[in-house]
């Protein structure tokens, strides 16, 4: 499966960043990149449960493809979401399911800074997508 342009983007400016401190930078400038989120969509409806930070997330299908903006009161947290949304985005459901966060935060080399929570985190973001999905 072919990566989205802003995929190989981020896995490109991942790859060339030297260091925890420059990927949290990077992390940090892509979180700035989500599409924001209005007052009114940040429901219980829209939130994500099994999250230590507050995470919201709201999909809507285009011609049998899945977009889906979120947002989230942690700062890396919304980072690691912007990375997560450049890699789903655009995808049919049965992609959605099959896709491998692990691998693609390792890809980034941002799976060792992955905290058992932030991964936990993230895997009910992406179970909530293929709900959402379904």
């Amino acid at each position: 499966m072919s990566l989205p342009a802003q995929a190989s983007q981020a896995l490109a400016e991942f790859g060339a960043a030297k260091g925890w401190e420059a990927r949290a930078r990077l992390l940090m400038q892509w979180g700035e990149r989500l599409e924001p989120l209005q007052e009114a969509e940040k429901t219980d409806a829209q939130r994500v449960h099994g999250c230590e930070s507050q995470v919201w997330l709201v999909a809507e299908p285009r011609d049998g493809r899945w977009h889906f903006r979120a947002s989230s009161d942690a700062r890396l947290l919304r980072g690691l979401l912007a990375l997560l949304l450049v890699r789903s985005n655009g995808l049919a459901q049965a992609e959605l399911a099959k896709l491998d966060l692990p691998g693609w935060f390792q890809a980034l080399g941002l799976g060792r800074q992955l905290s058992p929570s932030r991964s936990n985190g993230l895997n009910a973001v992406l179970k909530r997508m293929a709900e959402l999905a379904g």
